[in-house]
């Protein structure tokens, strides 16, 4: 993981800052600024967003803005008679030109072996699938399925992972309940599962969600996000492990600000675009909270097992950088919306799995869990696009905290209006302007660009700078900022 700020002593200093102020003519007059002297954050050339407050030391007439993904069109229907209407738990994995999609097919209010199964469908572009007819277990009266695992505790809650360094077997997974605990196993192609070994391989943890495991390239060791129950609420835990055999002692996810709340899934992966950083979609559980009338439930034919209409769910973005660090937004990332069928329970279930795809990021909600009409949604967004640094007409600025990076060239992933734009100013940990980098230096940048070159009057090499504390300065007007990295081109 990247350095943190460490704690200690702190001395506390003003710095002379230009204001936001005249972005037209040049800037007017200084603004004094309290900036901290923390240990600068090691970046390197890593891509950096604003997801979380990390970087950020002081910001002013700009805000970080949640952003809401765009539904596109729905890609799978659980309408087999193995999978049905409790199908769930579902994870999408891509390998190579392959996209495969596990879930748990559950026909039926019955969690026990002979209902539950895992199923496998294929897809080489995200949005139309197939189901292999693989004929390794007899479901339904057929052995024409797609069921790779079968009368087994660890299909309530199958969870998969392409292993990522080099290994014996290509695929992983984790499943089970407690007792006895988590079970692991392995493949060669995804399709046929051999248990690694007879008893379970963690056991400290409730499990009665969706367990996420990967290979962190960042850590080094592989890392499991599970499901604890903390006073009664559903929450997440984390522990790591050297050989997916062993397992650490967990710790909790920080609650942070903002109170406990039901955290049914997880869905914790490593971003993409910026590894060290884990994405999280966690489907947000409020029991007891009924939105549809009697007449409303009847009509749409809510189910009457497990209190389905009187909860509600939506999902979260949340952002975890290792350890127990976890940041949530409390502010719905995806809403329910106007349809009834995601106003009941369990109704809105992120996939585990964000992929690049050209210019849009995609990932995949279920929608209608327990009816008829289950199924499976594509969602876009923007690179990057989770969270933006807004500033509206009048401008704005961010400053970063001290960041030591390597590389070149700075490079910027912003939107702005045909009016707006903005500025970049690098400066010394004490926050004072580096002579040929400061906003007059800066021409406006206008536009909207993924990964822009930032430039100044006196170029763009920032090569005699690199290994040395810097923050960054941006100024902004009617613009976003999404991220930045540094990097080795001219």
């Amino acid at each position: 993981m990247g350095v943190l700020p460490k704690p200690g002593k702190k001395c506390w200093f003003v710095a002379m800052l230009f204001g936001a102020a005249g972005w037209f003519g040049g800037v007017v007059g200084p603004a004094p600024i309290a900036l901290s002297a923390d240990e600068p954050i090691q970046i390197g050339q890593r891509r950096e967003l604003f997801v979380d407050d990390l970087l950020i030391e002081r910001m002013e007439g700009c805000r970080q803005e949640l952003h809401a993904p765009q539904p596109q069109e729905i890609v799978f229907r659980f309408d087999q008679p193995w999978e049905g209407i409790y199908s769930g738990y579902i994870t999408i994995l891509r390998d190579g030109q392959r996209f495969l999609l596990y879930y748990r097919g559950m026909p039926k209010a019955s969690h026990d072996q002979q209902t539950e199964v895992t199923c496998l469908a294929e897809s080489t572009d995200g949005v139309h699938w197939t189901r292999p007819k693989l004929g390794l277990y007899e479901v339904a009266g057929t052995k024409e399925n797609n069921v790779v695992l079968a009368r087994h505790q660890a299909c309530h809650n199958f969870a998969p992972v392409i292993d990522t360094r080099p290994a014996d077997a290509r695929y992983k997974a984790l499943g089970g309940l407690s007792p006895p605990g988590l079970v692991a196993f392995a493949s060669p192609d995804g399709v046929h599962w051999r248990q690694l070994q007879e008893k379970p391989v963690f056991s400290d943890g409730a499990f009665d969600s969706q367990n996420n495991a990967f290979w962190s390239e960042e850590e080094k060791q592989y890392v499991l996000y599970f499901r604890v129950f903390r006073q009664a609420v559903r929450w997440i835990a984390r522990t790591t492990s050297k050989d997916f055999l062993h397992w650490e002692k967990p710790v909790d996810l920080d609650v942070g600000k903002w109170p406990r709340e039901h955290l049914y899934t997880n869905q914790i992966v490593p971003y993409p675009r910026a590894p060290h950083i884990y994405i999280g979609l966690p489907t947000r559980f409020f029991p007891n909270r009924r939105v549809v009338t009697e007449e409303e439930a009847a009509q749409i034919g809510t189910p009457k097992e497990w209190n389905y209409a009187n909860d509600c769910t939506d999902g979260i973005l949340a952002i975890t950088r290792g350890g127990s660090h976890f940041y949530r937004w409390p502010e719905a990332f995806v809403r329910p919306g106007l349809d009834l069928r995601n106003w009941t329970s369990r109704a809105n279930y992120a996939v585990r799995g964000v992929f690049e795809v050209g210019q849009e990021l995609w990932f995949y909600v279920q929608h209608h869990v327990g009816y008829s009409s289950n199924h499976l949604r594509r969602y876009t967004i923007r690179p990057d696009g989770f969270v933006s640094v807004r500033a509206g007409a009048s401008g704005g600025f961010l400053v970063t905290k001290p960041l030591v990076f390597t590389g070149r060239e700075l490079r910027i992933n912003f939107s702005g209006s045909a009016a707006g734009g903005l500025r970049v100013e690098l400066q010394d940990a004490q926050g004072q302007p580096i002579p040929g980098f400061t906003l007059d230096d800066c021409p406006e940048i206008i536009g909207d660009r993924l990964d822009h070159p930032v430039r100044w009057r006196t170029g763009g090499d920032l090569q005699k700078l690199a290994g040395q504390p810097v923050r960054l300065r941006f100024h902004l007007r009617d613009a976003d900022l999404y991220s930045f990295r540094f990097a080795s081109e001219k």
